[in-house]
């Protein structure tokens, strides 16, 4: 009876027919199922951002546990009860909460009594899957499209160079069709070129104004480079740690004295010790999803900067996993980018507190510097011009205005500079 109906033609039809719809509905289910994962990964993938991802990783401890595929490891039942009120299920006496409790020395966990069933089988279920990377759909050739590289800027001189002498040999090639058609020749651009030099050969008068022209054009470029002996501005280092002032005081808004705290206080600014990085980083151990920074020498992604980041661990002799100090420190050697001569004495407390000069009037826009560099030249013309237009801010000061008020009226003006206030004495920078 099976040997007839494999020989027949109508029942091996019916047996296509029935396994193209077999696995029609199979594939149709799955793209339905992948079409509901997805919206379950995107709703957990929200709610684990805004409600966990301050004190939990998928891939590692942080303030709590790793959370990756922690339904392998818990059932589902207990973690809704310990997500919802942890401190209930701790007081029911299980041992497993307690001991999580103790392991991470007494930590409380916010509870979530707020959240669903749903939206807790959502967030479980995105610790799960983790993040989806999609990849670019083929187009109708099968090939997945690629973003297009870019041109090298080499090939863009080449290419100028090419068209000039495209050009060059163009006007050559017309010019001997003219004179073969009967125009009178020319010297060309090289006949008129040796015509000229021929001529200011013979003239003395020339040789004479050009020997003085050229004496002056050296003493100038050579007074120039003298002058520029010692004046680093635009010097950027290349740091042993990437840190972006433009993620920090720009798109954090922290302030330039959390960090240079004995700018306010001291003759120096101060380079932060690795405790004050420690303060944040203690508990913030990567940077933001889609983080780039790029520099002048490479780009750096988000892998790039948590790398960064470990590396500040290692000098504090921080132990992320066990989120405990080592006591292993290692110093990290900063290279110093804005430095004075020693003949010249700045006191940046007197600046900062008294003048109240911003931070940036001198150091440039670092709230947008990806590496910081040194901005202004810091020579003593900029800062006598510097003295020369600022004004006295009287503000709060009863001594400074008593002295303002007698030396507007010996210079005649209604508010007197730094410079008037005796800013261009030199025992002021040089004793």
């Amino acid at each position: 009876m099976k040997s007839v109906a494999l020989h027949n033609p109508l029942a091996k039809v019916l047996l296509k027919s029935f396994t193209f719809l077999l696995l029609f509905s199979l594939s149709f289910n799955a793209v339905a199922q992948d079409a509901i994962d997805e919206a379950r990964q995107k709703d957990g993938r929200k709610l684990f951002k805004s409600l966990c991802a301050s004190c939990h990783k998928l891939d590692k401890k942080f303030i709590g546990p790793a959370l990756g595929k922690v339904e392998e490891r818990r059932e589902n039942d207990w973690l809704k009860a310990w997500i919802k009120n942890n401190a209930e299920l701790r007081a029911s006496g299980d041992k497993d909460a307690i001991a999580i409790f103790e392991e991470y020395n007494g930590s409380n966990m916010t509870a979530f009594p707020q959240l669903t069933d749903e939206n807790i089988d959502n967030i479980l279920y995105y610790t799960t899957v983790g993040e989806i990377v999609k990849t670019p759909e083929p187009g109708p050739d099968g090939y997945a499209p690629q973003p297009a590289p870019e041109a090298p800027k080499w090939l863009i001189f080449i290419l100028a160079g090419v068209i000039a002498a495209a050009f060059l040999i163009i006007a050559s090639l017309l010019k001997t069709i003219s004179e073969l058609k009967g125009a009178p020749k020319t010297p060309g651009l090289w006949g008129n070129s040796v015509e000229l030099w021929e001529g200011l050969k013979r003239n003395t008068f020339l040789h004479v104004v050009g020997t003085i022209f050229v004496l002056l054009l050296s003493a100038y470029i050579l007074f120039g480079a003298l002058f520029t002996v010692g004046v680093d501005q635009g010097y950027q280092p290349v740091q042993p740690i990437m840190f972006s002032h433009k993620i920090h005081a720009g798109d954090n808004k922290i302030d330039c004295q959390y960090c240079h705290s004995s700018a306010k206080h001291s003759k120096h600014s101060g380079i932060p010790s690795v405790n004050v990085c420690m303060n944040c980083h203690k508990n913030i151990a990567e940077v933001a999803d889609n983080t780039v920074v790029e520099t002048e020498d490479r780009l750096y992604s988000k892998a790039d900067l948590d790398k960064e980041i470990q590396k500040l661990y290692d000098a504090a002799g921080w132990d992320p996993e066990k989120l405990a100090y080592t006591g292993d420190e290692k110093p990290i050697k900063w290279i110093r980018i804005h430095n004075l001569p020693d003949f010249a004495y700045f006191n940046h407390s007197q600046h900062v507190t008294v003048g109240g000069v911003e931070c940036q009037k001198c150091h440039g826009p670092v709230e947008t510097m990806e590496e910081l560099y040194q901005f202004s030249p810091l020579t003593m013309g900029w800062c006598i011009d510097c003295h020369r237009e600022t004004k006295v801010d009287l503000k709060g000061n009863d001594y400074y205005k008593k002295v303002h008020e007698e030396l507007a009226k010996k210079y005649g003006v209604e508010q007197v500079t730094i410079a008037q206030l005796g800013g261009l004495e030199c025992g002021k920078c040089h004793y």
